[in-house]
């Protein structure tokens, strides 16, 4: 029995996915990272084990509600930890946060602003103070009225319902309407209404016309549908519903991208007459600080919000004092971390999932918190090599205020930096889950069977790497006068045929130039598309006819469900459910290939609705996913899983990793080839079956590569990636620029934005994008070979690459 002051975390008998019964003490109150490759079970470690073991100690401590689910969300797989505090987890959340989460919301910063104009903003004369909720566009009191708070409003026209009045309600006139058994009957309750569905629109009465299209009655009819020949139908209640109710409805509600996107075409969106695109109330906009109203001061970056905020605070009266002050040091911690560039009002959901973590550690940092375990997902994603030295100060404080910080992470400046080292593998999946080191990292050096012993001490590591000649570009595209957020009148030029790196601190318009100019002008000309003119993206472009086609990987996730996995997304289940429903069982018992999916009745369990997993709501908590109680994740019905293929169910085939899928299917062409691609991108690790809702960023985008790779390729393609090396182990890195590389020896053209700088070295050519972020941003520093932009005067990246190009 250990001493309740025991120094150490211990952990006994740890069995969580491949971990194998993993026995490790790591001190507290230490700066701790976990390192090994993709899959090895570091996370299964530090998230799957030890903070979840955390989360389980606080339901068994709070009401007894929360402990009856308990059995429901799942206790780790360990036989036992001593010496654990409370912990807090700050992982790269995978959902989307909603579209009126902000900078504001996720750092509080927003309440701070807000209690700041409610105390000490300049009043007009004769106004009544407002209350702090006043200031906030998502309450009731605060809201403009007009647009609900969101800022712009959504309008429709009879020329974007109906396109083609030449038709007739029946050949469908009305393009907003929907199709299949929804539009019928909304034809024919009109028709049951006494309106001519048969007359081309253009000819029916103009009242009739708005009263179709921009009506608010539902009214309810009775409707005799045509009978088909074999069909009975008998007599309903049908209620109408107008075009344009129609369409801001399904905008509104619907959680089908499909849906709304097809609505937006349908609607146009301007900023709100009434508030001007401030979304809030004129009472709220009346009051200023600093000469500013609130929706001027939560539009500036952060930085140059701290600068009008120290000169405003500075004479002022002591309530202004002590609330700027405060203010002050929450943004100072926020700049800190390399988001000055950011402002209050920018939402959530345009945010990277690294710039949401560091924000929510900005955030823990003022918390004042002492004594409890931070768990952290790689808080370098996403942060350009110059930031990486303000990220260690910051996990430095957190642990000096009397924490112990665990931090998952693949960036070698920050192992480096480790107090202590535990290292997972040495390889992924069945061959990773042992403890290989844990102790200082210097005695990582004594382990030769580690993947990241080379990386750490070899000034080298990379020397195994074929050195490349630079490839000489086929052609160029270039984009003159680029305007688009923080990119003010740029000229650009990307090679054709050859490996092209942008780089640039945060924030300094490498994904803007990349991900929405770049594609943007190929993806128009694709379409045939011109943009209107304020849509366009530059002033001129060339080159683009060179490209056949354009190929955009970014790192939003393959869904939003446990039911959306990797088996589903690359195409290879069909393959899997065919052979199923060959079988000698499912013959007899007459089982088509559907009977084997998860997403129609039939085979899948009821219970969960084939998705393994039930959505378990807790107070106060974020809800969660909790194995079905009925088929314990299986996804299927026991009838289902009588039927195996070489031995194995289809829920044990979709628990097979990649790499073991590959040899059970050897010799299966169908499935051969997904698999082997996802071996070739370093996927070998992940579970057919991995839910969606449990793959990184960087996971998602390189399973979205894999299903480009199978396509038989044709013409000049231009592959763009966001960030491609988020989440991978320098060894893992490799791989993927090995598979990268060979479409470029293949003829094609591979465009990336990149922080990890041995990638950078290997390129052909590099843009360098800043040499700030935001406003100081959106400059090309440099361009040219590698070793040409090391050498750049003024470039924040220069020094790092020179580096890397020493190696």
């Amino acid at each position: 029995m250990h001493s309740p002051h025991d120094p150490y975390v211990r952990v006994r008998g740890a069995r969580e996915h491949n971990l194998k019964n993993v026995r490790v003490d790591i001190p507290r109150d230490t700066l701790t990272v976990f390192t090994g490759v993709s899959g090895s079970g570091k996370s299964s470690l530090a998230f799957g084990t030890i903070y979840a073991e955390a989360q389980r100690r606080y339901f068994e401590s709070v009401a007894p509600y929360a402990r009856r689910l308990i059995h429901q969300v799942g206790a780790p797989t360990v036989g036992e930890i001593t010496g654990l505090p409370p912990a807090v987890s700050l992982e790269q959340r995978r959902s989307a946060p909603g579209a009126r989460s902000s900078v504001g919301t996720v750092t509080t910063l927003s309440n701070s602003l807000r209690m700041l104009f409610s105390r000490a903003g300049d009043y007009p004369p004769g106004a009544e103070r407002l209350d702090s909720d006043s200031f906030s566009p998502n309450t009731a009191v605060g809201a403009c009225p007009e647009c609900h708070g969101l800022g712009r409003i959504h309008r429709t026209d009879e020329q974007l319902l109906v396109p083609d009045p030449s038709l007739s309600i029946r050949e469908g006139a009305i393009a907003a309407w929907p199709g299949a058994w929804q539009g019928k009957n909304l034809r024919d309750v009109l028709d049951a209404l006494g309106h001519d569905v048969d007359r081309p629109w253009r000819e029916l009465p103009a009242k009739d016309r708005e009263w179709i299209l921009f009506t608010d009655e539902q009214p309810v009819v009775t409707v005799h549908p045509v009978r088909d020949a074999g069909r009975i139908q008998r007599p309903y209640q049908g209620t109408y519903m107008s075009a344009r109710r129609y369409v801001l409805h399904t905008f509104a509600d619907t959680r089908s991208r499909a849906l709304r996107a097809k609505a937006e075409r349908f609607l146009t969106s301007a900023p709100c007459p009434v508030c001007g695109g401030s979304r809030l109330r004129p009472e709220a906009m009346a009051v200023t600080f600093a000469g500013r109203t609130i929706a001027e001061l939560a539009g500036l970056p952060l930085s140059a919000l701290a600068e009008v905020l120290s000169g405003a605070g500075a004479g002022g009266e002591e309530t202004a004092r002590v609330l700027t002050g405060d203010l002050l040091a929450r943004i100072g911690t926020v700049t800190e971390l390399g988001l000055g560039y950011l402002s209050l009002d920018r939402t959530a959901p345009t945010l990277s999932s690294g710039e949401l973590q560091r924000l929510r550690l900005a955030t823990q940092l003022r918390s004042g918190l002492f004594g409890v375990v931070y768990v952290l997902d790689e808080p370098s994603a996403g942060l350009h090599p110059a930031d990486t030295e303000a990220l260690l100060g910051v996990l430095g404080r957190l642990k000096e205020a009397g924490n112990s910080v665990f931090v998952v992470e693949h960036q070698m400046d920050v192992v480096r930096r480790a107090d202590w080292l535990v290292d997972v593998g040495p390889l992924a999946g069945e061959h990773g889950g042992r403890v290989l080191h844990s102790g200082p990292p210097e005695g990582l050096a004594r382990v030769p069977e580690s993947a990241t012993r080379r990386f750490l001490f070899t000034e080298d590591a990379r020397d195994t790497a074929p050195v490349r000649a630079t490839r000489t570009p086929s052609g160029w595209i270039r984009l003159t006068g680029v305007e688009r957020h923080n990119v003010r009148g740029v000229d650009a030029a990307f090679p054709l045929g050859v490996f092209t790196a942008v780089t640039g601190v945060s924030g300094s318009g490498k994904s803007t130039l990349v991900g929405q100019v770049l594609a943007g002008v190929l993806a128009d000309r694709q379409a045939g598309d011109e943009p209107a003119p304020g849509e366009r993206y530059c002033a001129a472009a060339t080159g683009l006819e060179a490209v056949d086609r354009l190929v955009q990987v970014d790192q939003k996730p393959i869904g939003r469900t446990p039911r959306s996995n990797l088996a589903t997304y690359t195409g290879l289940f069909d393959a899997v459910r065919k052979l199923f429903a060959r079988t000698e069982t499912a013959r007899e018992r007459g089982y088509g290939a559907g009977r084997f999916s998860f997403n129609v009745s039939g085979g899948r369990c009821e219970t969960c609705q084939g998705e393994g997993f039930v959505s378990v709501e807790l107070l106060f908590l974020p809800s969660t996913y909790a194995p079905c109680p009925d088929c314990h994740g299986a996804r299927y019905n026991p009838e289902t899983l009588d039927v195996t293929l070489n031995g194995l169910t289809i829920a044990q085939v979709l628990d097979l990793t990649v790499e073991s899928a590959a040899s059970f299917f050897a010799g299966t062409p169908a499935a051969e080839r997904a698999l082997t691609t996802l071996l070739d991108v370093g996927l070998g690790y992940l579970r057919l079956g991995q839910p969606a809702t449990e793959l990184s960023g960087g996971e998602a985008q390189r399973i979205k590569l894999t299903a480009e790779l199978q396509r038989t390729r044709r013409g000049h393609t231009l592959y763009l990636l966001d960030e491609p090396t988020t989440g991978l182990h320098p060894a893992d890195v490799e791989v993927l620029m090995r598979q990268l590389h060979s479409l470029v020896d293949a003829g094609s053209t591979v465009v990336v934005v990149e922080h990890d700088m041995a990638v950078v070295a290997g390129a052909d050519h590099v843009i360098d994008l800043g040499p700030e972020g935001g406003d100081r941003g959106g400059r090309i520093v440099a361009s040219g070979t590698p070793a040409e932009v090391a050498g750049a005067a003024g470039s924040r990246t220069a020094p790092y690459l020179a580096k890397a190009l020493r190696r």
